[in-house]
C-alpha cells in the first residue's frame, strides 16, 4: 500500500478515536455534574425526612464524583498528552482503590445505621423529593451506562468499561431506593426504608469488591 494512503489511514484511525475520547469525556462531565446535584438534594432530602436510604444513596452520589473525575483525569491526559491506558495504569488503578474503599467505608455505615433504625423503630417520614430524585436517576443512569459501555468499545478501554459498571451499580441503587422510599410513603411501610439500605449497602459492597479487583462485567 502507498505510503500517503498508509498514512491517511492512520489519521482517520486517530481522528475517529480523538472523536470517542471527547465523546466520553462529556459523558463523564455530565456523570459528575449530575452526580453532584443528585447528591446535594438526595442528603438534604433525607435529613429532613431521617431517611436511610436516601442518605446512603446520596453519599454514594459523592462517591461517584471520584470515579468519574479519575476518568476525566485519564481520558485528558490521552487526548492533550497522547498518553494511552499504558501510561496511565498504575495511576489509576491506585486510584480505583481509594474509591473502592471509599465505598466499603459507605457500604458499613449504611449498614449499620439501617439496622440501627430497625431495632430502635425509629419510622422515617415520606420524601416526595427523594421519590423524584431517584426516578430521574434511574433514566440518567441507565442513558449513561449504555452510551459508556458504547465509547469503552470503541476506545477498547477496561477503565471506561469498569466506570460503565460502576454507574450500571449506580442505576441499581436508585431502584432500590425509590423501592424503599416508595413503599414507606405508598403502603406506609416504616421498615422497608432501612430494609432497602441494607440492599444498598449490599451493592455497594459488591461495586466495591468489583472496583478493587479491577472487574467491569456488567450486573
Amino acid at each position: 500500500m502507498p505510503q500517503s494512503c498508509c498514512a491517511e489511514n492512520s489519521q482517520s484511525a486517530c481522528g475517529t478515536r480523538g472523536q470517542s475520547v471527547d465523546r466520553a469525556l462529556r459523558l463523564e462531565y455530565l456523570t459528575v455534574a449530575w452526580n453532584v446535584l443528585e447528591g446535594v438534594v438526595a442528603v438534604a432530602a433525607a435529613l429532613a425526612a431521617g431517611s436511610v436510604v436516601l442518605l446512603g444513596f446520596g453519599i454514594d452520589s459523592f462517591v461517584e464524583c471520584a470515579s468519574g473525575l479519575v476518568m476525566i483525569w485519564r481520558l485528558r491526559a490521552e487526548r492533550d498528552h497522547g498518553l494511552t491506558d499504558a501510561h496511565v495504569d498504575a495511576i489509576e488503578h491506585r486510584a480505583r482503590r481509594l474509591v473502592a474503599a471509599s465505598l466499603l467505608i459507605l457500604a458499613g455505615y449504611v449498614a449499620w445505621d439501617a439496622v440501627s433504625t430497625l431495632a430502635s423503630k425509629d419510622a422515617p417520614e415520606f420524601s416526595p423529593v427523594g421519590v423524584g430524585v431517584t426516578s430521574v436517576s434511574i433514566v440518567v443512569m441507565l442513558w449513561l451506562a449504555r452510551a459508556k459501555r458504547r465509547v469503552a468499545r470503541e476506545l477498547g478501554s477496561k477503565a471506561m468499561e469498569a466506570d460503565a459498571f460502576q454507574t450500571t451499580a449506580c442505576w441499581w441503587l436508585s431502584v432500590a431506593t425509590l423501592v424503599g422510599v416508595g413503599l414507606n410513603g405508598l403502603a406506609g411501610w416504616w421498615w422497608a426504608d432501612p430494609v432497602a439500605a441494607l440492599a444498598v449497602a449490599g451493592l455497594v459492597t459488591r461495586e466495591a469488591v468489583a472496583a478493587w479487583k479491577g472487574e467491569s462485567d456488567c450486573c
